[in-house]
């Protein structure tokens, strides 16, 4: 009898612990422990599971995607799927399924207003919205299920190029993480359970010379191994932070003297150590992933900073306008302390590989694939360069209209969205060759996601999946 009084409570704990083994998945990213082992799980990713992909690197190989293609014939189009309201959260992919947000007003009916222009005015609406989450099905286009993240008036307006959804999630094929700024923080599970939420309460994105230029957030999360980076730089507060995936607990949070950007954070590495990567204007630089303790710290630049920073191997890409700078640089990812803005393009200092000053994009954050740089300026305007020396090999125009979505690439193909619904697909390589230009049927300012035999495209009201028919 006092046998079997031990052996139940023991049966019972081991299945416990059998059942809760089971909930924990294999972490993102895991393996990855230095400069080397990041930059070939890049190129060796399979999935697409954050802004721009695998930690922003903008590419995908060995996908097997056509030639070319037509939505208006759904000639190599799998699926075409209404989104209902207004979203730029670009489309995430882990296997066979697709993640997507969008933001549903009872009353704003003014879209998406494109072309280059200068006005600051946000659209004027108060009106209820529903953000949802959306789960859709990568091989048919249905929707596998839907949540509710939030219901409101939204506390801060938006820009007619923005919408109330511009965050992109991030998954590690388990998480769903979903950033909103001041309309909180959510982690769902790929089945579109809620596990936690967070709220941080007001984040003032709006531009801080012209207060009442409200454009709403726009800086997606990234998940690395057991954590989640978050970066907010606003009005009212300026901060990184990293949270527990599982809980949502504050590991460490850092205070920044920055005024309000768009910009998603990044993870690289210095030999074995993990830091936190941020684009800014009086405060890009970086941290230690574990400790928050600050590696190095840079001002100077656009003073509208919106492109993502990007890796390649041991360098690290920024780009930024507006102003009376528009940097483009590579900075050495053993940089520390305080680094200087340089005073000029050929002498900017031991922590550069090379620098230009008037050289960056606005809107888009760079690509670096097969060792070459691509910035696809608003204007339209390609500029190629070698990623290692900074040299210049071409500028054309692609197409003089505008450009909102950052290129992305795959098998020797850059694809490049205009805000008119233009897919222009750009030969890779040392010579400018447009292969392809393929119409949406309708505006897009957002970036396509690529997986494997298909590449999605978000238009104003749409998902557009494109892949080899049969």
């Amino acid at each position: 009898m006092k046998t079997h009084r031990f052996l139940i409570p023991l049966l019972l704990t081991m299945l416990c612990s059998c059942n809760q083994s089971k909930k924990v998945p294999e972490l993102l990213a895991v393996g990855v422990d230095s400069e080397n082992t990041l930059f070939a799980s890049i190129e060796s990713n399979k999935q697409w599971p954050s802004y721009r992909g695998y930690y922003a690197s903008g590419y995908l190989n060995n996908t097997n995607l056509p030639d070319s293609f037509n939505v208006e014939t759904s000639h190599n189009v799998r699926w075409n799927t209404e989104i209902p309201g207004l979203g730029l959260s670009c489309p995430v992919i882990w296997d066979d399924l697709v993640f997507i947000t969008t933001a549903i007003s009872e009353e704003d009916s003014e879209g998406y207003r494109t072309g280059r222009y200068g006005d600051i005015t946000p659209v004027a609406d108060s009106s209820n919205h529903i953000w949802k989450l959306y789960c859709i099905d990568k091989n048919s286009g249905e929707i596998e299920w839907e949540q509710v993240l939030h219901q409101g008036i939204p506390s801060v307006k938006r820009h007619p190029k923005s919408s109330h959804a511009n965050t992109t999630v991030a998954t590690d094929g388990y998480h769903v993480v979903v950033f909103l700024g001041s309309e909180g923080l959510y982690c769902y599970d790929v089945k579109g359970e809620l596990l936690w939420e967070r709220d941080f309460g007001l984040i003032m994105s709006a531009w801080n010379v012209v207060e009442s230029a409200e454009w709403e957030f726009c800086s997606s999360p990234v998940i690395f191994k057991d954590k989640i980076i978050l970066q907010a730089d606003a009005l009212n507060t300026s901060f990184v932070t990293v949270l527990d995936l599982f809980t949502g607990e504050t590991q460490w949070r850092k205070e920044r003297d920055e005024i309000s950007g768009w910009c998603t954070p990044n993870i690289y590495f210095e030999n074995n150590e993990a830091r936190v990567v941020v684009n800014g204007y009086q405060h890009r630089g970086a941290y230690d992933l574990d400790s928050g303790e600050e590696i190095w710290k840079m001002s100077g630049g656009g003073d509208i900073q919106i492109p993502t920073p990007v890796i390649w191997k041991d360098l690290l890409f920024f780009s930024s306008a507006h102003g009376r700078h528009a940097p483009l640089m590579a900075i050495n990812n053993n940089a520390v302390g305080e680094i200087p803005y340089p005073e000029s393009d050929s002498i900017p200092g031991s922590d550069f590989a090379w620098f230009y000053d008037r050289g960056g994009s606005y809107m888009s954050t760079v690509l670096v694939y097969d060792s070459l740089l691509y910035k696809l300026k608003w204007n339209g305007s390609l500029t190629c360069y070698d990623a290692r020396t900074g040299d210049q090999i071409y500028s054309e125009t692609v197409n003089p209209s505008s450009f909102i979505a950052s290129p992305i690439a795959s098998d020797g193909k850059l694809y490049l969205v205009s805000e008119k619904g233009i897919v222009f697909i750009v030969k890779a390589g040392r010579e400018f060759e447009i292969l392809k230009k393929i119409p949406l049927e309708e505006s897009s300012l957002v970036t396509p996601g690529i997986s494997e035999d298909v590449i999605i495209f978000r238009t104003a009201s749409r998902l557009i999946a494109v892949g080899e028919e049969g």
